[in-house]
């Protein structure tokens, strides 16, 4: 919701009894298209701010925490990542943290709507510095439909940055989608996804995915946690499940070093990041 008068954007989360406002500059660009609403804004203190149907997806002061903490914990804890698929994440910004491991040869980023990284292109730049690497194949498809037809024990990586799971990306928290997933990756395979906030989400969103992703038969299941400040409470977190075993910091030495640039992800971070609060403990 806009506030034209007083040039605030807030966002209410229903869940929480809160919202969170946002002072705008100016809008930039609106836009219907097929899938959902797209919606562009400059403000005063968070750059360039993405909103779809209503939602705030990402802005330019913080995005970096979310698409590190999608991308790098997953990667170093794979021994030997080759190959890594994107599901969602048009805006680029997890597209470009896959692409600092030079271990990688081959990147899909899947994407329903091509009008979000065409706008992400426009608006955020800085998201879209690796979209023209050889290693990357943009697929302007629907995510779920492609990991059907996706051949068995091609992919390491799996990495699912989607929105809320309304809308286009419902399907992407379903059981059938994990099953399709789990049979895609090769036996070290991982899958990591946005999961919503532990504050409100935990019985909603991020239980039920858990025990999906169990049923599909995902054998090591862990929450990554994190701060993100654009997002309703300003805790979130992503879920890491392993197709093989317990997961391991499989290339710590080379997080350790940590020859890739970030802004947020560092070894200790990783460390820290899969602690398990008191509330969330099964003990």
């Amino acid at each position: 919701m806009l506030d034209k008068r007083k040039k605030w954007l807030t966002e209410a989360c229903t869940e929480c009894g809160t919202a969170l406002s946002f002072e705008i500059k100016e809008k930039l660009h609106q836009e219907q298209t097929p899938f959902q609403k797209i919606e562009i804004y400059s403000t005063k203190s968070f750059g360039m701010l993405m909103v779809i149907d209503g939602f705030v997806m990402l802005t330019e002061r913080d995005n970096f925490i979310y698409h590190e903490m999608l991308t790098h914990p997953a990667l170093f804890c794979h021994p030997d990542p080759v190959s890594v698929v994107i599901a969602g994440g048009g805006d680029c910004g997890s597209l470009r943290e896959v692409a600092k491991h030079s271990c990688v040869q081959d990147i899909f980023l899947v994407e329903i709507d091509e009008r979000v990284t065409r706008l992400s292109e426009e608006y955020f730049p800085v998201l879209c510095e690796a979209n023209d690497d050889p290693r990357i194949e943009f697929i302007f498809e629907d995510a779920i439909e492609w990991f059907q037809a996706k051949k068995s024990g091609s992919v390491d990586i799996i990495i699912v940055d989607s929105t809320d799971p309304v809308g286009p990306a419902e399907g992407l928290y379903s059981t059938a989608f994990y099953k399709d997933c789990f049979r895609a990756l090769k036996p070290t395979g991982l899958l990591v996804q946005q999961s919503e906030s532990p504050m409100v989400h935990l019985e909603s969103i991020i239980q039920p995915m858990h025990d999906s992703m169990q049923v599909a038969g995902f054998s090591s299941i862990d929450l990554i946690c994190f701060p993100q400040p654009c997002y309703p409470t300003g805790w979130w977190s992503a879920t890491l499940a392993s197709k093989s075993k317990q997961l391991s910091f499989a290339r710590e030495k080379f997080a350790k070093q940590l020859e890739i640039q970030t802004r947020y992800y560092n070894h200790a971070v990783h460390l820290a990041c899969f602690a398990t609060p008191q509330f969330m403990s099964k003990e």
